[in-house]
């Protein structure tokens, strides 16, 4: 149940958003070792963000799974989601931040009830 929420201050107008929740979530299940169908991807674009003090480009987003995470693994996400949003939106790796959630089942709904 991994679910990646990505916020961007880029428009998102004209820009192949499907292409990025495909491979975002292709990535996210391979490096995590769960099934992409139980795998989400939020993404927002035009989010008011500033970073560093200016608002060129830039994205915030937070991962949650339920295991799976780990340093290694967090290292390797964290290379991968960047290299999608710097190459399908142009936000520098260096103006994305990615915090990650290890959580329990029980703490995540799902289908009526919880994990």
């Amino acid at each position: 149940m991994p679910c990646l929420n990505i916020s961007a201050n880029v428009s998102l107008e004209g820009v192949d958003t499907s292409s990025i929740l495909s491979e975002a979530t292709s990535t996210v299940a391979k490096i995590i070792g769960k099934p992409e169908a139980y795998v989400m991807i939020v993404l927002k674009g035009s989010v008011p963000i500033s970073f560093g003090g200016t608002e060129q480009p830039a994205a915030y987003g937070e991962l949650v799974s339920i295991g799976g995470l780990s340093p290694d693994v967090n290292k390797k996400l964290s290379a991968a989601i960047s290299s999608i949003l710097e190459a399908k939106l142009s936000v520098p790796k260096s103006r994305f931040f990615l915090k990650f959630y290890d959580t329990k089942g029980s703490n995540f709904g799902w289908n009526g009830s919880t994990f």
